[in-house]
Parts: structure tokens; sequence; C-alpha cells
């Protein structure tokens, strides 16, 4: 397709009188990677939620291959699911305990791609493979992989239906510095092999710059800044992002001058990135 695989316009989520999100729109292109950023409690994870269907916006829009996502019927779960995956942090909650690895990576493939017990077999031992894992840790249950097989297991179930995105919620947050290496150069190869497209959450800005082409920053439930992902953390517009990048320890780190800092943008109003010269994804 030659537009957007994935759109949203205007999303607002609302919890009773709090606002989680606020007006956030954006465009991501086939093969294309987005970074979402900012601290917890900013609204990115609930983003990321609302795409995924775990969440009913409040209002505005979500657009999966020139699509508008409305309702939650099964028909629309269904279609969703096809076109998006989620990925949590932690991949242990989202496996069920009692079952094996490749039973669990062939439940999309029965749900979504009918077909023979042979088939789904085949399908789920080049899944494996594709992730650097074996057919022994096909039959294993999930207690007995480490961290970092299971998020791998995570990736190969979510990949399993050929989504057209694949949405990451601090996929690597919980792994050591050497897994989320490994688990970032996978990505990195399939997104590359597969053409699919990523959505990545993460507070972690040094992830974000390794696996993103473009980012946004969000602040209080909205977008303050966007653009290539490289220049918003090269040359960061917003006071916000700046005290993001100023709160990773370094050589000659002042963390009195990032607490007056952030003392300084309390103060401020909550703006948008309509308060700031910004350019667009």
């Amino acid at each position: 397709m030659t537009g957007p695989v994935l759109a949203v316009t205007s999303l607002v989520k609302r919890f009773g009188s709090v606002v989680a999100v606020d007006g956030v729109s954006f465009e991501l292109m086939p093969g294309a990677s987005l970074g979402i950023v900012g601290e917890s409690g900013s609204g990115k994870t609930t983003v990321a939620r609302v795409l995924a269907g775990l969440e009913r916006p409040t209002s505005g829009t979500v657009t999966l291959a020139g699509e508008v996502v409305t309702g939650h019927s099964r028909r629309t779960r269904r279609r969703r699911a096809r076109l998006l995956q989620l990925i949590f942090q932690d991949p242990y909650g989202s496996f069920d305990p009692r079952r094996s690895i490749a039973a669990s990576i062939a439940e999309p493939l029965r749900l979504h791609r009918p077909g023979s017990r042979e088939r789904h077999r085949a399908r789920v031992g080049e899944l494996l493979d594709q992730v650097g894992l074996g057919s022994r840790a096909g039959r294993s249950l999930p207690r007995e992989l480490s961290g970092g097989q299971r998020q791998r297991a995570a990736i190969a179930r979510a990949l399993a239906i050929e989504p057209r995105v694949l949405v990451l919620d601090e996929a690597v947050a919980a792994l050591d510095v050497s897994i989320q290496a490994q688990i970032l150069t996978l990505l990195d190869g399939l997104r590359r092999d597969t053409g699919i497209a990523y959505v990545f959450v993460s507070h972690d800005l040094a992830v974000v710059r390794h696996i993103t082409d473009s980012a946004i920053v969000m602040r209080h439930g909205r977008v303050v800044e966007r653009g290539d992902t490289e220049r918003v953390l090269r040359d960061p517009r917003h006071p916000y992002t700046r005290l993001l990048l100023d709160s990773i320890p370094s050589p000659g780190w002042d963390l009195d001058r990032v607490a007056r800092d952030r003392r300084a943008l309390d103060r401020l109003p909550s703006d948008g990135e309509s308060a700031c010269s910004t350019s667009i994804v």
C-alpha cells in the first residue's frame, strides 16, 4: 500500500476525570518504526492499549490499512488482530503457564489461519527458527525459559499471522543489557526481511535511538515534540525532551541542575506541540 498502514487522529482517552491521552495524532508508513517516548504517566502505554483494542478511545480514530477501526464486535477484534499485534513488557504474563510455547504460538494460527495440524506445526517450527529458538524451546513451558527466550517466543507468536504492525510496549525494559541487544538486533532484521512496521513504546532513549526512524515525545497525555528520531534526540526543541536527555547519567552529570530544571518545567502550563516549533513525522 502507498498510504500509511496506521493512522491515529485526535485520540483522546479519559478515565473518569483524568485525561490520559489528549489529542494524539501520528501516522506510520509500511516498514517504518515509530518511537513513543515519555516518563511513567505520560500516556504512552495507554496509546498502545488503545491501538491494540484493549482500551476504547473516548474520541478520535484509529485507521489500520486504510480502514477506520470502530466498535468491539468479534469481527472487528479479529480484523484488528490480523493487522496489529501487541507485545507486552512481561512476556511471562502473556503465556498460559500450563501450555507449551509451541502450543501458544499455534493458537493464533488456529484462530486466524485455518489449516491442518501438520501445516500449523510446520509454521510454528519456522517461527521458532526465525526468532532464534529451536524445537526444544517449543516443547518447554514458559517457566522453563529465560526472560530473553520468552520475549523471543512472544515475538514469534505475534508474527504468526503476519500482521502489518507490531506494537512493542517496553518490550526490552525487563531484560539484561546484553539480551536487550539481541532482541533489538532480531527486531531490526525482522523489519528488513518482512516489511513489518513498529510502534515502539519506551522510556529508554538509547533503545528508541537504535530501533526507530521517527519519534513522538509525550507529556501529560499530549505530544510535545515529534520528528526524525536522531533530530529529536540530538537537537530537542521542547524543554521536556531536553530534560529527558539531561536525566540520563553521564560523566559530569549535574543532578541538582536536573532537579532545578524539572521544578521549573513543572511550573509551566501543560502545553502541547503547538507551543513549540516541531517538524512533522
